[in-house]
């Protein structure tokens, strides 16, 4: 089996195992969004951005770091690399509990702002996202060590144990136990002393429930670590890692400030609604985002393993191109199917449903967003290789930098278009600096203009469709079945070449 198919298996398979975890996240989507109004559904969004700016921080870079440190060391030394990168999350975990444990007041007024009734529920929401986060910061360096010994259907099934639970629970308490109430009167009696209706909490307690199941399944992973510091190991791997960590907390800046700062920059009345119609609008290119996820969780440990071979870059030069055709194809094919997509974010009424579907046109933009943060992943190959990590430190910084001053900039006129424009902006930079700086110190053969033709051929479809067909249904899904056929063409002789690679 080639180097390709292998690649390519494993990818799947992790790509499998998101999808499907994906899609029965998706299955709530349309529940919230008709449960909740888009005003509560900010709530929701803005405390899963700050839980993605936290648990950067609680990982510390120890996935990355792992996956590099398991290639510099003898076999003997990878039980080390484990117990190392263990404790870190183990230190990072129990600094941040203590820290929600005595400051817990004070930021639940801090989010709850002049609204003072909803401290005390501002306050439950933290708990239960804190040990969600603790829990799931727990589970990084195993999660890691699956991946690392080639185990993608074992952690397949963990995630999907994960979510099925997360969902299953959600379900309960936001849709059955409701049902029960008003179709059974009997059962009142059971659920009158705790059970409140529409309680946004429900969502975070599943949540928190479904990582700790998740935690305690990974005991075999677990089981084998010892409390052993190698103080010169670690502190060689807190050199490689800190850039990482601060790399990563600048990419969930990126990802993520525009709608912690949306509440702040904008008046409350308008900035829950339109965090609502932004995170709602987001679960429609959660798609794209799935793509992008599983090709990191399957390209992360093939790089790092495959660095010692002679034609390692071009074969991470090619992995880019078909990376990017698939990126595009699933863009067009989200773009061009929007006008029915839109009905899973369709509210409970139609008031709220046009309000929910009053960004659906800035959607594209969003996806190509997600192009742009998928190609950057894929170069941020050369410094994590090259043990020059300080470089994605700086990319990252230069990115967060930008999204904050524009944000301050964009926000108060624009609103979630303008944050969505603004991280355009960002990941361009990035895009542009992680190619700079790599072409120099770790030269990589990318066929920019082959790679560009294809994004360009790709976005002008998506707006020819938009502005000129009104999103025709059918014209567009012409359009892109001549995408898919032309990129089938133009690399026939390549696909046909891999096909028939032996070892």
């Amino acid at each position: 089996m080639s180097i390709f198919k292998k690649f390519a298996g494993q990818t799947l398979i992790y790509g499998l195992s998101t999808i499907v975890s994906r899609l029965l996240n998706f299955i709530l989507t349309p529940i919230f969004v008709r449960k909740f109004p888009a005003s509560t559904y900010g709530i929701f969004t803005n405390m899963y951005s700050w839980a993605a700016m936290i648990n950067a921080f609680l990982a510390f870079g120890m996935e990355t770091t792992y996956f590099r440190y398991l290639q510099k060391v003898e076999e003997k030394d990878k039980s080390k690399v484990f117990n190392n990168s263990f404790i870190v999350t183990i230190f990072t975990s129990l600094l941040f509990l203590l820290t929600i444990l005595l400051f817990s007041n004070d930021i639940a007024r801090w989010f709850a702002k002049e609204n003072v009734d909803t401290i005390s529920e501002y306050k439950n929401y933290i708990y239960f996202v804190g040990l969600t986060l603790v829990a799931d910061a727990l589970a990084v360096v195993p999660f890691a060590k699956i991946r690392a010994n080639g185990r993608p259907m074992r952690y397949g099934m963990l995630k999907l144990v994960s979510i099925i639970t997360f969902v299953l629970l959600s379900l309960t308490f936001i849709v059955f136990i409701p049902y029960l109430i008003k179709h059974f009167p009997e059962t009142r009696s059971y659920f009158s002393s705790w059970y409140i209706n529409s309680w946004l909490g429900y969502v975070f307690l599943s949540n928190f429930i479904a990582s700790a199941l998740t935690l305690l399944m990974l005991l075999p992973e677990i089981k084998t670590f010892t409390f052993k510091i190698d103080k010169a190991l670690i502190a060689e791997m807190f050199r490689y890692s800190f850039p990482i960590l601060i790399a990563n907390i600048s990419y969930i800046i990126n990802e993520n400030l525009d709608k912690i700062m949306m509440p702040e920059l904008l008046p409350k009345h308008i900035a829950d609604r339109d965090v609502g119609i932004y995170g709602a609008i987001a679960k429609i290119a959660v798609f794209l985002s799935i793509f992008v996820q599983a090709f990191r969780l399957g390209a992360e440990p093939f790089f790092f393993s495959y660095a010692k071979n002679e034609n390692s870059s071009k074969v991470y030069a090619l992995i880019m191109e078909y990376f990017v055709i698939a990126m595009m194809i699933v863009m067009i094919g989200l773009s061009v199917n929007i006008e029915w997509l839109k009905y899973f974010i369709e509210g409970g009424t139609l008031a709220q449903s046009e309000e929910y579907w009053s960004g659906l046109f800035i959607i594209p933009v969003l996806l190509f967003n997600y192009v742009m943060l998928g190609i950057y992943m894929n170069l941020s190959v050369w410094y994590k290789l090259s043990d020059q990590t300080r470089y994605g430190l700086y990319i990252s910084g230069i990115g967060a930098l930008i999204t904050i001053l524009l944000c301050y900039v964009f926000i108060p006129q624009y609103s979630y278009v303008g944050a969505i424009y603004v991280t355009s902006i960002t990941y361009f930079v990035m895009v542009f600096l992680s190619y700079f700086w790599g072409q120099k110190n770790y030269p990589i053969p990318y066929k920019i203009f082959k790679i560009g033709a294809y994004m360009l051929v790709g976005t002008l479809i998506v707006y020819i469709h938009y502005t000129a067909f009104d999103r025709n249904f059918w014209i567009g899904n012409i359009m892109l079945i001549a995408y898919i056929l032309g990129a089938a063409f133009v690399e026939k002789k390549t696909i046909i070449r891999m096909m028939r690679t032996k070892n």
